[in-house]
């Protein structure tokens, strides 16, 4: 078995997430997804997301593209990755939050996955930045 695992906030999932989802079912056949915890979000974004990390939690685990959804860490965004162990990583194409030191902290945990940059779906219109300024 082959695990994928994904990072983000996916503050309402919209068309570009499930394509993001697909996208890295291509690399594996067991995706993992990382829920940004609200604390990180703000740091991060600068804003809390319009849905908290528990409903944000509970909209992925109702998604069938995914097999296991678990909320990320407040203290060390990294330290989800040492316990699923991935055999890839696949990142968002506008993705930057905790990647520039990825593959150094995956070398300090003595992990070896593949990293993959996943291509955009229509980002002129599903962004979650876009379709959350609407409602």
């Amino acid at each position: 078995m082959k695990k994928v695992m994904i990072f983000g906030t996916f503050d309402g999932i919209h068309k570009g997430h499930l394509d993001l989802f697909r996208q890295a079912k291509k690399y594996g056949d067991y995706l993992v997804v990382s829920v940004a915890r609200d604390v990180n979000v703000k740091k991060v974004k600068n804003k809390l997301p319009v849905k908290n990390e528990n409903e944000r939690l509970k909209d992925l685990q109702n998604c069938p593209l995914i097999e296991q959804v678990l909320l990320g860490y407040e203290d060390n965004p990294y330290r989800i990755i040492g316990e699923v162990k991935p055999d890839i990583i696949c990142l968002g194409y506008d993705q930057s939050s905790f990647t520039e030191k990825l593959e150094e902290k995956l070398k300090e945990m003595g992990l070896k996955p593949e990293i993959h940059r996943l291509k955009p779906y229509q980002p002129e219109k599903y962004h979650s930045s876009i379709i959350n300024k609407k409602s």
